[in-house]
């Protein structure tokens, strides 16, 4: 399986930016979808996660009202819409896919294919 990132970049702060992830080599609607971010000296950190086919999703505390995750299973793509950006949300942001019990969800290590993850710098 291949997840591909895009769509980061800098950003004022208060701005918006959309994330995509488009999967390749892999039954996309079989995976539950989820972003993590890592800042700089910090530890990844969950951010979303969907369903399989989009009818669940969860947010950490820290985006909930700001971020918006969906996807598109036609087209292989997850999204992060991100508004109301502030400067703490900068982080390389990775897109990755699971299987498994929806209790575990944001545990990072239970993730099965990863991104490269894309750049989001939010400027004060």
């Amino acid at each position: 399986a291949q997840l591909v990132e895009s769509g980061g970049g800098l950003v004022q702060a208060g701005g918006s930016l959309r994330l995509s992830c488009a999967a390749s080599r892999v039954t996309f609607g079989l995976y539950a979808m989820g972003w993590f971010r890592q800042a700089p000296g910090k530890e990844r950190e969950f951010v979303a996660v969907i369903s399989r086919t989009g009818s669940v999703t969860d947010y950490a505390d820290s985006v909930k009202g700001r971020f918006a995750i969906s996807r598109d299973n036609a087209k292989n793509t997850m999204y992060l819409q991100m508004n109301s950006l502030k400067p703490e949300d900068t982080a390389v942001y990775y897109c990755a896919a699971r299987v498994g019990p929806w209790e575990t969800r944001q545990r990072q290590e239970l993730y099965d294919y990863w991104g490269q993850g894309t750049q989001v710098t939010v400027s004060s």
